[in-house]
């Protein structure tokens, strides 16, 4: 298990603000270093055969411009890609999400450092009124999202691929899944959020992730 908890401590976790076309906006932001080159990094996040192997199976048009569909219901419009540095997409859920244009988007941003490796920003930002927020807080995306690069960062140094069921059903990913909730209330707490507020919703995030078993 230390090795999973090594890439928990590995990134930096903020919760903040930012501004889509819908209007104002909560974000989660992950940012940490891969040691791999950019090139490699920016191949891992863009070429469909990778993206499935740490991500989920993706269809569409992958240019500039295009939409694209993620096998677990996840779709988008790829809004902004300048190789090996930056891409932006929209990200909707649910067949009804396209009525709801410009209220959530994620952004990755990629430098290369001093030493060939490379430095990983993502910002996932949500409109204010997005309804799974006062719930769960950024642990809502946030979990979901250390679970994702935790799967990037296994595909990167090894070639590993993720088994996402056998993840969900693992004690250690559970585990994991507990420490990544009170991670994300630590930038809840940080960002100003209420203290018994914010302890709900790391319960309701770490309940939602990992439930009791049956």
């Amino acid at each position: 298990m230390r090795d999973i908890l090594d890439e928990l401590a590995a990134a930096r976790r903020k919760m903040g603000k930012g501004t889509l076309p819908a209007g104002d906006a909560h974000t989660v932001e992950l940012r940490r270093r891969y040691a791999a080159h950019i090139d490699d990094v920016w191949d891992a996040i863009t070429n469909p055969e990778r993206l499935r192997r740490w991500l989920q199976p993706v269809t569409g048009d992958l240019r500039l411009g295009g939409r694209f569909e993620l096998e677990g219901g996840e779709h988008g419009e790829i809004l902004a890609c300048d190789p090996p540095r930056h891409l932006t997409v929209s990200w909707l859920y649910g067949p009804d999400a396209d009525a709801w244009p410009g209220t959530s988007e994620v952004r990755v941003r990629l430098a290369p450092s001093p030493t060939g490796d490379t430095e990983f920003e993502l910002v996932h930002a949500a409109f204010v009124e997005e309804p799974l927020f006062p719930t769960f807080g950024p642990g809502a995306g946030g979990v979901g999202w250390d679970l994702f690069l935790l799967a990037l960062a296994r595909l990167i140094a090894d070639g590993e691929s993720a088994d996402h069921d056998e993840l969900e059903n693992s004690p250690h990913t559970r585990e994991f899944i507990r420490r990544s909730a009170a991670a994300w209330g630590e930038a809840h707490l940080a960002a100003g959020g209420e203290p018994a507020q914010v302890a709900a919703a790391v319960e309701a995030t770490t309940k939602f992730y990992a439930p009791d078993p049956a």
